[in-house]
């Protein structure tokens, strides 16, 4: 029932998310030592949303225009990794550290939605 309301798709889509950039982020700092690693993340969640969403346009069913054009996307090398180890390490701890905390706000944000959201279907069916 709840995976046909938009704003719970977006929350859950939010919350896997932060998640995958977790799990990168997890990574770069297991790697800080590994010679030639590049630094990985996620694009923002937000470019990644539009992008599926499509703009005006929606898919509301398999068989509709655009409804096959889905993306997915993995971690990627940082566009511009910034300061290089002199063994081509290109992992800074500090830089890590401030995207974790991103993530964590992004799970927030992304719980604290779909809290909300149960919250006024519950007022509406007059649980709440």
């Amino acid at each position: 029932m709840f995976e046909k309301i938009e704003i719970m798709k977006m929350a859950s889509a939010m919350a896997r998310h932060a998640a995958a950039r977790q799990n990168a982020v997890a990574k770069n700092i297991a790697n800080a030592d590994t010679p030639g690693y590049a630094a990985r993340d996620l694009p923002p969640f937000e470019d990644l949303y539009r992008s599926e969403v499509g703009g005006d346009l929606r898919a509301t069913r398999p068989g509709h225009i655009g409804a096959a054009s889905t993306i997915t996307t993995g971690p990627e090398p940082l566009a511009s990794p910034g300061v290089t180890s002199p063994d081509g390490n290109a992992v800074s701890l500090e830089e890590e550290m401030v995207r974790s905390v991103e993530v964590k706000r992004e799970h927030d944000l992304s719980l604290a939605i779909y809290r909300s959201s149960l919250n006024i279907l519950r007022s509406s069916l007059g649980r709440g």
